[in-house]
C-alpha cells in the first residue's frame, strides 16, 4: 500500500480490500496517462493523493450517497471528483462528462483498468444532457451563476438521501460573494474541519439544495 492510500485510509478507515487496491493503483494509472495526455499538472502530480483524491473525497465527508443514487459530475477533467467517489460508493452510479475528448479518454481507460462498473464517461456539453440525477457534483469549473443554468431540469424531484437533491461543489477561497450572485440558498462546509493538511485550509464543499424541481 503506498503512502497516499495510507493517508486516505486514515480518514476513511472502513475501506474494503478492493477499494484499497483501487486507490493504490490510481497514481500509477494517472502517471502513465499523464505522460501521454497532460490531464494533471506536473506540480500537482507530486501531491496527487492530497490535491486530487482526498480533495474529491471531501464531498464524502459532507454526505454519504445511498445505494442507487445517480450523480452527474460536470467538467470532470481527468475524472475528479467522480472517480475517487465512485471507488468509495460502489453502489452509486456516476456519470462523468467533459467537453474535451482526450480527458474523457483518460477517464474511460482508468475506469476500465479499475473495473469500476458504476462509472459512465461521456464527451458531451452538460447543458445538452436530458437525463435526471439526484446530485450534480463538480470541482469549480466556473462561477456558480454560470454553472447553475447547466443543471436546470437535471435534478430529480424525489429525495432519498440524507440531504435533499442538489449541487455539491468543491471550491477554494471566498465563496459567499459568488454564491450570493445566484440568489439561492446554500451551505458551506470547510474541509479544514475534516482534513489536517495545509492544502485544505481554504477548500470548501458548497451544498446547494435544488429548489426548482419541476
Amino acid at each position: 500500500m503506498n503512502t497516499g492510500t495510507q493517508l486516505i485510509l486514515s480518514y476513511f478507515p472502513n475501506l474494503t480490500e478492493k477499494q484499497i487496491e483501487q486507490l493504490d493503483r490510481l497514481q500509477e494509472l494517472y502517471e502513465d496517462w499523464n505522460s501521454k495526455i497532460n490531464v494533471i499538472s506536473r506540480k500537482d502530480m507530486d501531491q496527487f493523493y492530497v490535491h486530487h483524491v482526498l480533495h474529491s473525497l471531501g464531498i464524502a465527508k459532507v454526505m454519504g450517497f445511498q445505494p442507487g443514487t445517480k450523480v452527474l459530475d460536470i467538467g470532470t477533467g481527468g475524472g475528479f471528483p467522480g472517480i475517487p467517489l465512485a471507488i468509495l460508493f460502489p453502489d452509486t452510479h456516476f456519470h462523468l462528462v467533459d467537453s474535451i475528448g482526450k480527458k474523457i479518454t483518460v477517464v474511460k481507460e482508468v475506469t476500465k483498468a479499475l473495473k469500476l462498473s458504476n462509472v459512465e464517461a461521456q464527451q458531451v456539453r452538460a447543458e445538452t444532457l436530458v437525463r435526471k440525477y439526484d446530485f450534480v457534483i463538480s470541482r469549480a469549473v466556473t462561477r456558480m451563476i454560470n454553472f447553475y443554468p447547466w443543471v436546470k431540469g437535471k435534478i430529480k424531484k424525489e429525495d432519498f438521501n440524507e440531504f435533499p437533491n442538489g449541487i455539491l461543489y468543491l471550491k477554494g477561497g471566498e465563496v459567499d460573494e459568488e454564491m450570493e450572485e445566484t440568489g439561492k440558498s446554500y451551505v458551506t462546509y470547510h474541509l479544514e474541519d475534516y482534513f489536517k493538511e495545509e492544502f485544505f485550509e481554504t477548500k470548501k464543499v458548497v451544498y446547494m439544495p435544488w429548489e426548482d424541481k419541476r
